[in-house]
């Protein structure tokens, strides 16, 4: 298993800027759903769960 980087910090309400290997990106929560400007989409199931797909 390859080791990842990943540092995120929160930018203000509901608003996270990531930084990985793969390179930046910001990130917006509505209540369970989350759109990250590198066109994925996060739905929170339950505690520990979430379902993804990318748009783009």
């Amino acid at each position: 298993m390859p080791f990842r980087f990943r540092r995120t910090r929160r930018l203000g309400r509901g608003f996270d800027a990531h930084l990985s290997e793969r390179g930046a990106s910001v990130s917006k929560r509505f209540g369970r759903l989350t759109v990250s400007s590198n066109g994925r989409v996060h739905v929170r199931l339950f505690k520990g769960f979430s379902w993804g797909k990318k748009l783009w």
